[in-house]
C-alpha cells in the first residue's frame, strides 16, 4: 500500500463502448467515423466537415456512468493506469498515482497515491462544489495546505466572478448518484 502499483484501467464492454460513443457524438467529442473505429479517438484524417448549425432536438443533458468516465480516462495513455474516479451520492472521489521524479530528494522513482473527494450537488438553485479532502499516501493533507478551501462551497465563495460564476450560470441541475453523473445545462 505504501508504494502502490499502477491502477487497472477500465475496459468497457462492446455495448458500453457503443453507448459511450453515442454520448460523445452527441456532445461533439467524437466524429461518426471515429466512433465506429474507437470511442476514445478522433478521426483526424477526415477534418472538419461543413454543416449548418442547429439546436433543434439538442439535448442539454450530459449523463455519464462511473464506468464510462473511467473508460474515457483509460483511453488517455498518460492517465490510463494512474487515475480512477468514483461516483457516490453527492460525492466525486479520485485516486491518482503520481510518479516521483528521480531527482526529487524524497522517495525518488517511487509512486505516491493521492486520493481526494469533492461534494458535487445542486441546492438552493445553484450548483454546490466543495472539496471534502485530499490525502497523500493515506494521510489527510491539512486544510491550511489546501488554501483553507476544505468544505467551502467554491460556487458560493467565488461565484461572483470568473470560472465559478460562468459555471453556475450555465448549470440548471447537477446530480451525482452511486455510479452516475448527470448535468443539465441551461439554455
Amino acid at each position: 500500500y505504501v508504494f502502490p502499483q499502477q491502477l487497472e484501467p477500465v475496459a468497457l464492454t462492446q455495448s458500453e463502448q457503443i453507448e459511450l460513443g453515442r454520448k460523445l457524438r452527441r456532445i461533439g467529442m467524437v466524429t461518426e467515423s471515429a466512433a465506429e473505429a474507437s470511442v476514445t479517438s478522433t478521426d483526424e484524417s477526415a477534418g472538419a466537415q461543413p454543416e449548418a448549425y442547429s439546436e433543434a432536438d439538442a439535448s442539454r443533458e450530459v449523463f455519464l456512468t462511473e464506468r464510462e468516465l473511467n473508460g474515457l480516462i483509460a483511453g488517455e495513455p498518460e492517465l490510463a493506469s494512474n487515475l480512477a474516479v468514483d461516483l457516490a451520492d453527492d460525492l466525486v472521489s479520485f485516486t491518482l498515482l503520481v510518479p516521483v521524479p528521480q531527482d526529487f530528494p524524497v522517495m525518488p522513482g517511487r509512486i505516491v497515491r493521492v486520493t481526494g473527494g469533492a461534494q458535487v450537488a445542486y441546492a438552493d438553485g445553484k450548483p454546490v462544489v466543495a472539496i471534502r479532502g485530499v490525502s497523500l499516501m493515506g494521510v489527510p493533507v491539512p486544510n491550511a495546505w489546501l488554501g483553507d478551501i476544505k468544505n467551502v462551497d467554491l460556487v458560493s465563495e467565488f461565484g461572483d466572478r470568473g470560472f465559478w460564476q460562468a459555471f453556475a450560470a450555465g448549470v440548471e441541475d447537477i446530480r451525482v448518484q452511486d455510479g452516475k453523473l448527470r448535468i443539465q445545462l441551461r439554455d
